[in-house]
């Protein structure tokens, strides 16, 4: 009953302001400030959420104390039992919903609802640490059309017996980020190269980066600092991209303010054959990898309170191997094995995600003293 009470009271405590932030999101001030505006939109849903399991629970709570009752006063064998009934399946439920509500309370990252914009490279390995990049580009490919996720290539530069050397790409849909952060890291794979002539097995690696989408309001870029080149793209389209200089390269002087020091941010997009939307494009990649470079003190002090994260910290470690002679890939963050390799590789690779989140979901939850 006393942790009912507790969770009844923090739930309470949020009614109010969930009734504020509905009054907010309609004001025409406040709808002018874009930035806040989609601050306060998303607090509400997340918000609405909580409000939803918030009545679902104190419904279970009614329900078990009528049961209680019925089972006191009724005289009927029959409603006795099914007072019973009613009273165990409700007993058995409230927990499961006390520990889902706990997790509602924990605040959310704030940018696992974005877009992202993912790098695939290849590390160690030579030639076949390209062609694993480009497996892994495959991977998630599949998995991005099975979760019905938009793919477009930005930029890439070809291995010389195939794959990638590396390959960015942006993917758009529903919580991306809170999703495919995951698999930010070193992914080691062990196997016969194609050119290999003694069967020996070689290991190589590819490095894969996720970076949450900023947006224009998370960000100051002064766009007139930024020097614009244009070239013919040798990518896919045609003749048409061989001859229109549609590819765009920006350069950018950016001063990190967590160091102070300077650097110059080089990007380059060949996504389409319209040079606007590839310069679009290219200052949206910019606002990322900035937004990403101005966090990472954020993302550095997440992993040092959560020393089993998945999600955050070092993109340098090792975080998955990919062993073809057993077909079975291990997740070192959490032991996760799976032994149907090829299947992983068609993009079936939610079960780790689903894995690596309950984890977390953990760390959140401890993180908070719930």
């Amino acid at each position: 009953m006393a942790e009912n009470n507790s969770i009844l009271d923090k739930l309470e405590g949020l009614v109010s302001r969930y009734e504020e932030v509905g009054t907010l999101i309609t004001d025409p001030n406040v709808i002018s400030d874009q930035k806040r505006y989609v601050k306060l939109t998303k607090e509400y849903k997340d918000l609405g959420d909580i409000m939803k399991a918030r009545k679902e629970y104190m419904d279970s709570l009614q329900t078990l104390q009528d049961a209680k009752e019925m089972l006191a006063t009724e005289d009927d064998p029959e409603m006795k039992e099914m007072a019973r009934e009613e009273m165990a399946a409700t007993e058995k439920h409230i927990p499961e919903m006390e520990e889902r509500i706990k997790l509602l309370l924990v605040p959310a990252d704030p940018e696992d609802d974005k877009n992202v914009i993912m790098e695939i490279r290849g590390g160690t390995g030579g030639d076949e640490a390209a062609l694993f990049a480009g497996d892994l580009f495959r991977m998630y490919t599949k998995y991005c059309e099975m979760k019905g996720w938009k793919i477009a290539i930005s930029s890439f530069t070809e291995g010389a017996a195939g794959g990638f050397k590396e390959i960015i790409f942006s993917v758009t849909g529903e919580k991306v980020y809170g999703t495919l952060k995951y698999e930010s890291g070193v992914h080691r794979v062990q196997r016969v190269p194609a050119t290999e002539t003694q069967g020996r097995v070689h290991t190589s690696a590819a490095t894969v980066a996720v970076l949450p989408e900023a947006q224009e309001f998370d960000v100051e870029i002064n766009e007139g600092e930024i020097k614009w080149d244009t070239f013919r793209s040798s990518g896919a389209g045609g003749q048409n991209v061989n001859k229109v200089e549609s590819g765009v390269r920006a350069r950018y002087l950016w001063k990190n303010p967590n160091t102070g020091e300077t650097e110059e941010i080089l990007i380059e997009c060949t996504e389409t054959r319209d040079q606007p939307k590839n310069k679009e494009r290219a200052l949206a990649r910019l606002r990322t990898f900035i937004y990403d470079k101005e966090h990472q003190k954020y993302i550095d002090d997440i992993a040092n309170r959560r020393k089993t994260m998945v999600s955050t910290g070092d993109r340098s470690a090792k975080i998955r191997t990919y062993n073809y002679p057993q077909s079975r890939i291990t997740d070192h963050r959490i032991g996760y094995n799976m032994q149907n390799l090829p299947s992983f590789m068609d993009g079936n690779i939610q079960d780790c995600i689903d894995q690596l989140t309950v984890a977390e979901n953990a760390e959140r939850m401890k993180e908070s003293e719930l």
